[in-house]
């Protein structure tokens, strides 16, 4: 039996808060605790028709928040990642720091084709594949990008 739009908002509505709060407990952060919520409903309504009674269906929703959120805090990805706040200065060596802020102010064109080469050492060629544009189009992007970053430099300083 497949539920209708009114049942599965009905089932959100009465089993929610306790997934959201529980996953917000176990992950501490709002963004995890909403990706949690979302799994955690979209594998319920996979799964819907398998259960008998509420008691059922509150400890399925107690121990699928659990296992997502272990899944979630214990993923690969999640332990090479950093806060937003901080991305900016990780892998950058401090004799660089102002450099690459310059860098990122750049407009987006022009930043790419930069941190491409200097800090991750692609070939024009390669950048061009990267970027899915002509190989002109790149060295124009890199000299155009580099004569704005001369100027900002000189004006900072640095």
């Amino acid at each position: 039996m497949t539920l209708t739009e009114d049942q599965r908002t009905q089932t959100v509505e009465r089993w929610g808060d306790m997934v959201y709060r529980l996953a917000l407990a176990r992950t501490a952060s709002v963004p995890d605790a909403e990706d949690v919520f979302q799994e955690v409903f979209l594998r319920y309504f996979r799964h819907e028709d398998r259960f008998q009674t509420d008691e059922h269906r509150k400890a399925w929703f107690i121990r699928c928040t659990v296992n997502r959120c272990k899944s979630l805090l214990s993923s690969p990805w999640r332990k090479r990642t950093v806060p937003l706040e901080t991305a900016a200065e990780v892998g950058v060596e401090d004799d660089y720091r102002e450099v690459y802020a310059a860098v990122l102010s750049l407009p987006a064109k022009y930043r790419a084709p930069i941190h491409l080469y200097y800090f991750e050492g692609l070939s024009v060629a390669e950048m061009a594949a990267a970027l899915e544009l002509p190989e002109g189009t790149v060295k124009s992007q890199l000299s155009r990008g580099r004569a704005l970053l001369r100027d900002m430099l000189k004006e900072a300083e640095l």
